[in-house]
């Protein structure tokens, strides 16, 4: 479904790539992670999917494809019509990218009536649906709130839920946890394989947590300094990681009375 092949990252008139020779395969239903810290290059390669690198960036070796077309000879029709759709994004934090002085239901019907020709009315219903699919009590309640009346947790299941609403074949998670507690990233994260599961949707996510990536993952590529340590499936890594750093990222996963929980 996704093949990025060999593609390089660059910024501006930078001759140095931020991303060199990053390669990936997804067929439906898989969730791969890209994991590393920060500056690595993860939520580069994630936008570049999506064509929205920011500040001047391009694609400047390589390509990308989805469903067998390349993605970099998309026009902004084309853009505008996949974005949302097919191929759907979940922020670090959600609630940032929600106008804070308007109400959730009011943009969630603008958004689902930017892709769907269908009434106000239905538009409501579709949102409250979507929202309670996520776990959220009472979608009515939610549409007719501020993001400011929500707590973290809440305001990033609308943002899943929006994302989700047409049934995307591919989603892009840029650390939809990381400004989340514990219990609530769990939570969450339960809720993504769910998705998988139910409408079996691809999850490319960005993380810098390897437990995480771990415990949720078919596949799993390790970055460093914008470019791929290692990739492979969940047991490859675990078992058979070739850099001393994806070595190093598996040591520093807490353990438990002796036992590691990846």
């Amino acid at each position: 479904m996704l093949n990025v092949k060999d593609i390089s990252i660059q910024y501006g008139k930078n001759p140095k790539p931020t991303v060199e020779h990053f390669s990936l395969e997804l067929n439906e239903g898989e969730i791969c992670s890209i994991v590393g810290e920060s500056g690595s290059g993860k939520t580069t390669v994630i936008r570049a999917i999506l064509g929205l690198l920011p500040g001047g960036g391009k694609v400047s070796q390589g390509d990308i494809l989805f469903n067998d077309k390349s993605l970099l000879k998309y026009s902004r029709e084309d853009w505008r019509k996949l974005r949302g759709t097919d191929i759907s994004m979940i922020f670090q934090d959600s609630g940032a990218m929600i106008n804070p002085t308007r109400k959730i239901g009011g943009q969630f019907v603008e958004y689902i009536r930017t892709h769907e020709n269908i009434s106000k009315k239905d538009a409501w219903d579709k949102g409250v649906m979507m929202l309670e699919r996520m776990r959220l009590p009472s979608g009515d309640n939610i549409m007719n709130s501020y993001p400011f009346q929500l707590s973290g947790g809440m305001r990033q299941r609308v943002g899943i839920a929006m994302a989700m609403t047409f049934e995307p074949k591919l989603l892009l998670a840029d650390e939809p946890t990381s400004a989340l507690d514990v219990t609530t990233q769990a939570q969450i994260i339960r809720q993504m394989m769910e998705l998988r599961d139910q409408y079996n949707t691809s999850i490319i996510i960005v993380t810098h947590n390897l437990g995480v990536a771990m415990y949720m993952s078919d596949k799993i590529v390790v970055m460093k300094h914008g470019a791929v340590v290692d990739a492979g499936t969940r047991e490859d890594i675990l078992h058979h990681a070739k850099s001393d750093y994806t070595r190093n990222l598996l040591t520093c996963v807490p353990t438990l009375e002796g036992e590691r929980y990846v």
